[in-house]
């Protein structure tokens, strides 16, 4: 599994449009997703260590920003045969067995990760009410150990946004497995 850093992206870049669904065949629209607030994204998947490790703390933060009525949803762009673990059966198991209470949505055809320039997972966006980004970086600064996290760096941006702040612009990229990309792309 190669290891990437997510991408720089210009904070203020507006968010592209996506129509998904979940594993269950409900259908998702991204600009319906939006709470009061905004909409926190994850693109993530079942397989990666990296994105393992992190998700009890990412269903936890999406719990959190609902109350601060910031929605929450994770896109699933590894959908290919080689890894069986991020298959839509999968995400059903894992959406039960970690109670993920939010959208979890299959980009089967990777277009919406390609619009967004993910690049590994988790691949973290904060977009506000106004569908800007406002925070594209790492959940935390410790991703292998809960109990040695220091800085919540996600979690404070969500709170500024939540509070009418500005988010600190000081935003280090998350890290992870690289998507799987499809077809020629695979060196991606």
């Amino acid at each position: 599994m190669a290891l990437l850093e997510s991408i720089h992206i210009p904070l203020k870049t507006k968010m592209t449009e996506f129509n998904l669904v979940d594993p269950f065949g409900k259908a998702y629209n991204g600009r319906n997703l939006y709470g009061e607030n905004g909409l926190l994204i994850n693109f993530t998947c079942n397989h990666c260590p990296y994105a393992i490790a992190v998700w009890p703390r990412f269903i936890q933060l999406a719990r959190y920003a609902r109350q601060l009525k910031i929605n929450t949803v994770a896109i699933n762009p590894n959908i290919n045969p080689d890894y069986p673990d991020d298959s839509p059966q999968s995400m059903i198991k894992r959406i039960k067995e970690w109670g993920i209470d939010f959208p979890y949505l299959i980009d089967e055809t990777q277009s919406t990760a390609r619009s967004f320039k993910a690049q590994c997972t988790p691949d973290l966006y904060l977009f506000n009410a106004n569908q800007e980004l406002v925070y594209h970086g790492r959940i935390d600064d410790s991703w292998q150990d809960a109990n040695k996290v220091r800085r919540e760096e996600l979690k404070e941006a969500i709170t500024d946004l939540a509070s009418g702040r500005a988010v600190s612009s000081d935003q280090k990229s998350s890290m992870g497995c690289s998507i799987k990309w499809l077809g020629n792309n695979l060196s991606i």
